[in-house]
This record gives C-alpha cells, structure tokens and sequence, in this order.
C-alpha cells in the first residue's frame, strides 16, 4: 500500500511539473499587406501548426496596404507587420522615437507580375505610350515597377504613364474594368485575371528587378522590448516554414495552403506557387541582408522618393539577432 502510494504521489507531481513547464499561449495580432500567395510561408507555418508549435494563437488581418499595414502597427491595432520595409523607413525619418524595426524578412523580389490585355512576345518597349496600373506611390510595387521601366529604357512620366490612384487592392478591378493598357498583380490574382480571359501575364517583376528586401516583419520597439521572448517564437515558426517551403514541390505546398484560399482551386494554387519558385521569390531564412536594404535605398532613391542622404543605417532599421537564433 506505502509503495501504492508513493507511485500515486509520483505521478502527481510529474503532472504538475509538466503543467508547470507548459508554454503559455499567446495572441499575435498580425496584419498583412494583402492576402497572396506570395506569402506562403507565413501560411505554411499557420496550417501546419507551427505557430501553435511555439504557444501563438495568430490572429491574422489584411491591412490592404503598406501605409495601412504601418499604420495599425503605430496605433497599436496590430503587433506585428508584414509589408515592405519602406514604411519603416518613411517613419524612421519622420524622426519618431519609437520607429518600428524589422526583424524578420519573407520574401527577396517582387513578387508581382505584369500582366496586359494582348497575348503578343513581351517587350519592355510595348509600355511606350501606354499606362500601366502600378500601385500606391511610394510603395515598393509602383517603386520597383519603375526601376525596372528605366531598367529598359522606358522613363515614367515621359515614356509611359505610370498610374498611381488606384488602391492596392483595387487594381485588378480597375484593369479588367477598361482601365489602363497593363496593371501588375500579386498571385493568385493575377492568375485568375489571365484564366478569366481578361488579361495575360506577360512576365515577372522580381525577376527583373533582382533581389529586394520585398517583404518583412516588423514591430515597434516598445512591443519588441516588451515581448522579446514571443518575437523569438514567432520567428522560429516562420524559420521553420521556409525551410520546409524549401524542401517541398509546388504541390505539396498548395495542398497546405489550399485552406487560406477557398476560392482558388489547388491545380492553380500548384501553377502559382512554382511560378514563385521559379523566381526564388522566398528567402531561405528570417535574416535580412545589408546588400539587399541598401538596393531598396537605390530603388526609393531613383524613384525620388528618398534622399541618398536619409538613407537609414542598416543596425538601426534590423535587427536580426531573433533571425540568426531561429536559423
């Protein structure tokens, strides 16, 4: 009966040191720049529980833009951020004290594509005369389209015209509505557009433009400071999805992400994300690259939008100290 006993009570307090060592859940309130397959390692780590992996209850928002994205982050209506990572640039100089800092980065080009009302051979050229629906001014979508225009030998504002009053989320809707001759479109949007029969992709802004630091996380000092240790966990989760977006096919990866997308057939979802990675669009790891921030500085710059002399010093825009620890 003694012996009964002890192995009662030995029980017990496992169970109890168990459910003491238990990691706490938290929420994360998350806002994204818009809902796309372009990020499918962040839906990757949702579907395959890696944030519930770490103790995160991800409550996930479509900002519907940079500027909007940025804005919640500011007003404390999100905790994180994933957009690019001008906006942290634009408020660090506004001179705020508490500017928000990326720590993680998710994917390295553009992940956006042109797509026009003819299906003819591609050529830079054809944009000659023509408008092109391209974004928010100032945002890294109309900002790397133009690079890659002068790229080509085709100047915005001379050349072409390059409309920037139609919003983000918009923009599909204005083009297959008459408006402009070509539009650039995230997947799986651009996609359907071409399977509606009312435009066609003519070819990959990222694959021109090279590599960008396209689209990050960020968060305000204060909440990084304050919540270092759920920073770290949200970004083992998102370590740990790239590397396993990396070590799996297209299709596998839409099966997974199939849910975030209900209305996109898994056999398009298959065609989109190969179409990804074929342009290596996700990085392989959390880590931004000094390099990288420094040719979006160069793309913000010939856009006339940034001053070489208010470029921002790398340390102080990124910290990737949570990256190399997930890595």
């Amino acid at each position: 009966m003694k012996r009964f006993l002890c192995g009662v009570l030995a029980a017990l307090m496992l169970v109890v040191l168990c459910a003491c060592g238990k990691q706490e859940t938290a929420t994360v309130r998350l806002s994204e720049v818009t809902h796309s397959v372009f990020y499918a390692p962040q839906y990757v780590a949702l579907e395959q529980g890696f944030f519930t992996d770490e103790g995160l209850n991800i409550e996930l928002t479509n900002g519907g833009g940079a500027d909007k994205v940025m804005t919640a982050v500011l007003t404390g209506q999100a905790d994180i951020g994933l957009a690019g990572p001008e906006a942290c640039i634009y408020v660090y100089n506004q001179g705020k004290d508490d500017y928000p800092v990326v720590f993680g980065q998710l994917t390295k080009r553009d992940g956006s594509f042109l797509v026009g009302r003819e299906d003819v051979p591609f050529s830079w050229e054809l944009l000659r005369g023509r408008t092109v629906i391209g974004g928010r001014a100032g945002g890294v979508p109309e900002m790397t389209l133009e690079y890659v225009m002068r790229q080509n030998g085709v100047v915005p504002g001379t050349d072409a015209t390059v409309d920037t009053t139609v919003q983000f989320n918009m923009m599909a809707g204005a083009f297959t509505g008459g408006n402009g001759d070509f539009v650039t479109l995230f997947e799986p949007t651009a996609t359907e557009v071409a399977q509606a029969g009312k435009g066609y992709i003519l070819a990959s802004i990222g694959q021109e433009s090279g590599e960008i630091p396209y689209t990050a996380y960020f968060a305000s000092q204060a909440y990084i400071n304050d919540h270092a240790d759920i920073v770290q966990r949200f970004t083992n989760a998102i370590a740990r999805a790239q590397k396993w977006i990396a070590e799996h096919d297209a299709a596998e990866t839409a099966e997974i992400i199939a849910p975030q997308f209900p209305d996109t057939s898994v056999p398009v979802l298959t065609q989109v994300v190969q179409r990804y990675k074929d342009i290596d669009a996700w990085n392989a790891t959390p880590v931004m690259t000094q390099p990288s921030l420094e040719r979006l500085e160069t793309v913000m710059e010939t856009a006339g939008v940034l001053d070489h002399a208010d470029w921002v010093d790398f340390d102080r825009l990124v910290d990737n100290s949570y990256a190399h620890n997930a890595s």
